[in-house]
């Protein structure tokens, strides 16, 4: 007599709990949801281990202990975009979810697991990630995604100060149609999702993010102010409290043009108010730096070192001006360094044009961006403006970002966490994985 069929129905209940993981290359987004249990806040950890100058090393959420971080040294398990490094990361998720004093702590075999990627990435990436979470880990059910895609299933329409979904009506999640812009650490991405699948030949990726724009501001400042090439977590700290968009840059760099020599302009000294000081910390009495309005007659370290003569200064300080608009401006002008590539708003047409006219306007009334850059004041201001030039007359070109957009993709992945069904047919376990191997689990997931 032939075993009866074996059906998913009669397997092992699914997983109770659910651990939600945006692997990101700076900071990993992370929460464990329950389908019967209120979202938790997700948890935003360091993506990295560190060594400081005195050889003490931290992992993952222990950076934030760190009292100096002069000359850290850190190594990260994503580069580019995509996770190479397994054995640094399989430190830092130990640490986070696997150690009983944990925060986060949960049994794998009792346990689904979401994971998000980058688009576009190597098969034997994808493949070499679906063993370790199986095979090292063992968690009883899996799901590898598309960061871009979690981004469908949060309520759209509330971005652009719409009417919010209502939560008792039958509108299922994905979002039908979105245009999701992912400017991060790594890369920025272009990708157009319909029904919540990734259209793969119109996605477009950008070699320019948050590390980029580090490491320029970081070689600008060498030149002009201090040695800042041993300190780029402090000048990641600059990037984030100084730069900006700007939205008419001609006019910004007129302001901040020192002018001939022997001839210097008054308006150069505040650039109209652009000109910033940035105090540095000393990492004994202050270990964070602030932002405050230049100063011409202040004295600083700096001025002492130039000047060779005593003024009694009592701080180390770094003038910001055509700086902060100049490193950001990569983003939608690459070629300023001789990078090869368009800007963003460009991209975003060279994706549409992969794609049939009449979903354009769907597209471009419904652009979402979210990562680390698209907190830089103006920037959503400055993408529409520019996508608006060069789209269609016709079309209505809406760009929104949500409230915190560096854990809106986090925040989709636990909302599909709380679709069981959807989960479920998603995702694979591990029975799975055993009876039909890696081949089969890289095809359910590339056919997605």
């Amino acid at each position: 007599m032939a075993p009866p069929r074996r059906t998913k129905s009669s397997g092992p209940p699914p997983p109770a709990k659910t651990l939600v993981l945006d692997n990101g290359a700076y900071t990993i987004k992370a929460g464990v949801v329950q389908a019967d249990a209120e979202t938790p806040a997700p948890s935003i950890i360091p993506n990295c281990l560190a060594r400081d100058r005195d050889k003490h090393t931290y992992i993952g959420s222990q950076l934030s202990s760190c009292n100096d971080f002069s000359e850290i040294v850190f190594r990260r398990p994503v580069e580019k975009g995509y996770l190479v490094n397994w054995e640094a990361e399989k430190e830092i998720w130990e640490q986070e979810f696997f150690d009983p004093k944990a925060k986060l702590h949960c049994n794998p075999s009792e346990t689904s697991l979401i994971l998000t990627e980058a688009p576009n990435a190597l098969p034997a990436l994808q493949t070499n990630c679906d063993q370790v979470v199986f095979e090292e880990f063992g968690f009883a059910r899996y799901l590898r995604v598309t960061a871009p895609t979690l981004n469908a299933y949060t309520d759209i329409q509330s971005f652009f100060k719409s009417p919010a979904r209502d939560p008792n009506s039958t509108a299922a999640l994905p979002a039908e149609i979105l245009m999701l812009i992912d400017s991060g650490y790594s890369h920025t991405t272009i990708t157009p999702l319909l029904l919540g699948r990734p259209i793969q030949s119109a996605i477009r990726r950008l070699d320019v993010g948050g590390k980029l724009l580090t490491n320029y501001l970081t070689r600008l400042l060498s030149l002009r102010q201090y040695d800042m090439r041993n300190d780029t977590y402090l000048v990641n700290e600059i990037k984030e409290a100084t730069c900006y968009i700007s939205q008419d840059f001609k006019a910004d760099m007129e302001k901040t043009w020192k002018g001939p020599k022997g001839d210097r302009r008054p308006v150069y000294e505040t650039g109209d108010g652009i000109a910033k000081d940035y105090v540095l910390p000393d990492y004994h009495g202050r270990t964070k730096g602030y932002v405050r309005d230049h100063d011409p007659n202040a004295a600083t370290k700096l001025k002492e070192l130039v000047k060779g003569k005593a003024l009694g200064a009592s701080e180390d300080v770094l003038t910001l001006r055509n700086e902060r608009f100049t490193v950001p401006e990569l983003l939608f002008s690459p070629t300023d360094i001789g990078l090869r590539q368009s800007g963003i708003a460009q991209q975003v047409m060279d994706s549409l044009s992969a794609l049939p006219m009449g979903l354009w306007p769907g597209f471009l009334a419904n652009i979402v961006v979210v990562g680390g850059n698209s907190n830089i004041e103006g920037f959503v201001f400055r993408l529409q403006m520019e996508i608006r030039s060069l789209a269609p007359a016709e079309c209505i070109v809406r760009v929104a970002r949500p409230a915190d957009p560096i854990v809106n993709t986090w925040q989709g992945g636990a909302n599909l966490a709380k679709e069981e069904a959807t989960l479920a047919n998603l995702s694979v376990t591990k029975q799975e994985y055993e009876e039909y191997g890696a081949g089969w689990v890289a095809k359910k997931f590339g056919s997605r």
